[in-house]
């Protein structure tokens, strides 16, 4: 158990210093803009520099963002999945005030690949181990249960804003090239980990029962227990089968390991449900 959470806040850090890099080296310096909380507060500050002429880090500005955001995630979300979200936050706040604010290359095309990659990977590796990066991951949450609406329909409106404000207050090209660092973010955060806020998990195992009564001291979620049969060994199995949200993998994988480490595990993308799912 140990373990498994040294190892979560191991990752969330890393991450975290991986969505700084991506900002202070690539993005900020050509005014392309990343995703969610992160890519608003890196325009806030833009605008307050620039037409202002104030200035207030990007790295300040996500935290004061992150505040009622925490809260509400406290109340309505979780507290431990809130917990992480805040450790990903402040570290990303204290990394982007640490790290010096580079123009690596003048090449914004390739500031706007190179930056939406690394980002992505920090929100994908922070996303594998049931941890989120704040902000807007919490809003969705949020509005998803209270709407029944996808995640991703959130994360389009908030980044849409971004993309038109970029390119209104800013040159129409710095537009095109956020939608850029978005999709190659996006791309990367797929190949890591899945964006879909559900899956599905069909678990073959000998230890059905030992395994429902720990997936349950951890999330309530229904489970159906099917028969199986291996074909080669024809040796008599059970199927678990359970849908769970993408949150909720890391804690999943643990419990796996940890019980029957030889159970054969097939997770698949879910795109819709019919009848209950517990959201609360």
């Amino acid at each position: 158990m140990f373990i498994f959470e040294a190892k979560r806040i191991f990752v969330v850090i890393f991450g975290a210093f991986l969505n700084a890099l991506s900002l202070n080296f690539f993005l900020i310096g050509a005014n392309v803009y990343a995703s969610g909380f992160t890519g608003a507060a890196q325009l806030v500050s833009s605008v307050f520099n620039d037409f202002i002429g104030i200035g207030i880090s990007t790295g300040i500005l996500l935290a004061v963002f992150n505040i009622p955001v925490a809260i509400l995630g406290w109340f309505k979300v979780g507290k431990g999945f809130t917990v992480y979200s805040i450790i990903s936050v402040m570290f990303t706040s204290v990394f982007l005030e640490l790290l010096p604010v580079l123009e690596i290359s003048e090449d914004i095309i390739l500031n706007a690949v190179f930056g939406g990659v690394i980002a992505g990977t920090g929100v994908g590796l922070t996303l594998k181990v049931g941890a989120s990066t704040g902000g807007m991951d919490i809003v969705a949450m949020v509005l998803s249960r209270m709407k029944d609406r996808p995640i991703g329909t959130y994360f389009l409106m908030l980044n849409a804003i971004i993309i038109a404000l970029a390119g209104i207050l800013y040159q129409p090209e710095n537009a095109l090239y956020t939608l850029l660092t978005l999709y190659v973010t996006t791309r990367v955060i797929d190949a890591i980990h899945t964006r879909h806020e559900k899956v599905t998990a069909m678990i073959i195992t000998h230890k059905a029962d030992e395994l429902q009564k720990e997936i349950h001291k951890t999330m309530v979620r229904g489970i159906t227990i099917l028969p199986a049969k291996g074909a080669y060994t024809k040796a008599d199995k059970h199927m678990m089968y359970l849908v769970v949200t993408r949150y909720e993998l890391y804690d999943l994988e643990r419990i796996i390991n940890e019980v029957d480490p030889n159970a054969f595990t097939n997770i698949v993308q879910t795109t819709g449900i019919f009848g209950f799912f517990r959201r609360d």
